[in-house]
């Protein structure tokens, strides 16, 4: 008897998921463990608790790192890690039918993941003040656990990861798997980069520690709505938190898988990879590898000093974008259901051809010298007025791999036609939040976006 009813006390513990997870949204202020207003203080605590530094450096500065001979690649001696070679793409469509560029290869899978545990009846999530190079501030509150492989398999012969246990053996210690998914990282700026996005809920003990912190999904959404505090890969994730479907979409399910499918058959992309020093329209110095005409990045050299890191100090290359992008979701209400505008994407790192991102994602600067049609809706999220903007912050995008990359995240509201141009589908966010639990279905940047929603940060609804 036992045996047979297991089951179905499973099935009723998932279909409670999205309503814990709505619960602990609706939870600011304060949770069990800290108070909203006690985060910015615990975090410029926890800075000035270690040494933090970064400075750029000539290539010649990095140690262990070299560009390889015979193909120019920006390469790591243990063969680890991740290296910079170049790219070549070619869609036939859009501004720039084809190009070619340098891209970061790291084709191991990481582990973003965040433990989840009940207090008083409110789930809370375990987030870590961690140091990435990249960021702007430095610090800002990231994932329970941030690790690729080569860091929790101490390439580095740095510490052990905290609490890693969790998440590569989540069967113990009455932990569970709430939500698990591979997902993908930008494909701008990585070739075919994927990490597994992970929510571990646990029953067990969890030992403190002064870098973490337990807050509810209501916390993150307010902390959401400020400058740089929420790191990207905590933003991934929170994108997976399981949720409530929803009547009265514009398109059906099938229809709009229907259409993205067609999408992904429609664009003939070729990407494939070339030696770094082949790369045409790029030149390398002796400080950072840049394009000739100054446009969208550079890739630099810096030294690290990070006290609270697994490894206090180390040399990289970083990509360093150009100028601020802005990635934005245009919304409006469709049968009294609010509706966000997706884009299928094309992105040269891409493991598919194409994936749905925001209405409009670029770095504004970067298509200056295009005409005003190239970029569907830029000028409407530009000169949006101030009752229009539901959101608008501005995030980093990954600091472990990106220097000074921020985007200003927005949400629109606009009267957008509902018959949009090809590449662009109404889709509830109950519809976007259902294919995160598949991987490579919406970029980060969408993701980031959807974020805000399953945390409470912004409500659609008027």
């Amino acid at each position: 008897m036992a045996t047979a009813t297991l089951p179905l006390l499973r099935e009723r513990v998932d279909r409670a998921l999205p309503d814990r997870f709505a619960r602990s949204a609706a939870v600011t202020g304060a949770g069990a463990r800290t108070r909203t207003a006690d985060v910015l203080g615990w975090l410029e605590e926890r800075r000035r608790a270690h040494r933090f530094g970064v400075r750029r450096i000539p290539f010649t500065g990095l140690e262990g790192w070299s560009f390889a001979a015979g193909t120019g690649n920006l390469v790591h001696r243990s063969g680890r890690f991740f290296t910079v070679e170049g790219l070549r793409v070619s869609t036939g469509t859009g501004p720039y039918p084809s190009w070619q560029q340098p891209v970061i290869r790291q084709p191991e899978v990481g582990i973003l993941g965040i433990l989840a545990k009940e207090f008083d009846g409110v789930l809370h999530f375990l987030m870590q003040a961690k140091m990435e190079p990249g960021n702007p501030n430095l610090l800002q509150l990231s994932p329970t656990v941030q690790a690729t492989r080569s860091n929790y398999t101490k390439v580095h012969r740095g510490a052990d990861v905290r609490y890693l246990d969790h998440f590569l053996r989540p069967g113990r210690n009455g932990d569970r798997v709430v939500s698990d998914s591979l997902q993908s990282e930008h494909g701008a700026w990585f070739f075919r980069k994927s990490n597994r996005n992970m929510i571990v809920e646990t029953s067990g003990e969890v030992p403190g520690h002064e870098d973490f912190r337990w807050l509810t999904l209501g916390q993150l959404g307010e902390l959401l709505r400020l400058d740089n505090v929420v790191n990207m890969d905590t933003r991934t994730v929170l994108a997976c938190v399981p949720g409530a479907g929803g009547p009265g979409a514009l398109h059906s399910d099938t229809e709009l898988l229907s259409w993205f499918t067609a999408e992904r058959a429609r664009h003939d992309v070729d990407a494939g990879l070339v030696p770094l020093d082949r790369v045409a329209g790029w030149r390398r110095g002796s400080f950072d590898i840049a394009h000739e005409e100054g446009r969208f990045f550079t890739v630099v050299a810096v030294s690290v000093d990070a006290g609270s890191r697994e490894v206090t100090g180390w040399t990289q290359p970083l990509i360093e974008p150009v100028g601020r992008g802005v990635a934005a979701f245009l919304t409006r209400s469709i049968g009294g259901v609010p509706h966000l505008l997706a884009h299928a994407r094309v992105e040269g790192g891409f493991l598919d051809t194409v994936e749905l991102g925001p209405t409009v994602q670029c770095v504004p600067e970067n298509h200056t010298h295009l005409p005003a049609d190239a970029l569907p809706f830029l000028d409407t999220v530009l000169r949006a007025g101030p009752s229009q903007v539901r959101y608008s912050a501005v995030h980093s995008e990954e600091g472990g791999r990106f220097l000074n990359a921020e985007s200003q995240y927005l949400i629109v509201e606009a009267d957008a036609p509902l018959d949009p141009p090809p590449g662009y589908r109404w889709c509830t966010p109950a519809q976007l939040m259902s294919l995160t639990r598949h991987g490579h279905y919406l970029n980060v940047q969408a993701r980031s976006l959807l974020a805000l929603l399953t945390s409470g940060a912004v409500r659609l609804e008027r």
